[in-house]
């Protein structure tokens, strides 16, 4: 159990591997979707367990990813998100493939540059947390 916390300074980025893997699982998700937020993007490895969560994980960030403009190369066991240098981020339809963590991860990630607004579905959300996107629409109201 843990806490990631962002204050409001500038997102380096870097690599999530090895043991750090299996403490982090459940919230690999969000931090490749803010991958390409940070300074030098964010590499995931060992982290074939993505692949046979609700969704193949790795697949469904790659694709949504590249939606959005990203620069990302999708690995057998991980993969790698460029940074802002890989390119300028537009809005996208994002498809969490029936997936919560996709759904949450990209809901957090339209809150930096406020271009994501549309998802494929929001029951993959609403299942695990009903009133997100009404709270998101708040925070976005600010």
């Amino acid at each position: 159990m843990g806490d990631v916390s962002v204050g409001h300074t500038d997102l380096k980025g870097g690599e999530i591997s090895g043991a750090a893997v299996a403490h982090l699982i459940d919230e690999l998700p969000m931090l490749a979707a803010l991958g390409p937020y940070t300074e030098q993007g964010i590499e995931i490895r060992d982290a074939r367990e993505l692949r046979v969560k609700e969704s193949d994980r790795i697949a469904a960030l790659a694709e949504n990813l590249r939606r959005m403009g990203a620069s990302v190369e999708e690995l057998p066991d991980g993969l790698r998100v460029a940074g802002r240098a890989g390119g300028k981020l537009h809005g996208a339809e994002i498809d969490p493939h029936g997936d919560h963590r996709i759904a949450m991860a990209f809901a957090v990630a339209a809150l930096a540059p406020r271009v994501l607004r549309r998802f494929a579905t929001r029951n993959a959300l609403r299942f695990r947390f009903p009133a997100s996107f009404d709270t998101l629409e708040k925070i976005l109201e600010r």
